[in-house]
């Protein structure tokens, strides 16, 4: 696709709200999901050594 713009790139054709706030809110759980995983990591390691 041709977009023109910036503007109309961010735009999506009207749909830019929804596909950029996906695209955050995926992000968002992507870093949520990796925070505990470091986490659970980190607790694992720290009762094996308990």
């Amino acid at each position: 696709m041709n977009w023109g713009s910036l503007e109309n790139f961010l735009a999506m054709g009207g749909y830019g709200l929804y596909v950029w706030g996906s695209y955050g809110v995926t992000l968002l759980c992507i870093a949520i999901e990796c925070r505990g995983l470091a986490r659970r990591a980190r607790r694992a390691r720290q009762e094996g050594n308990a």
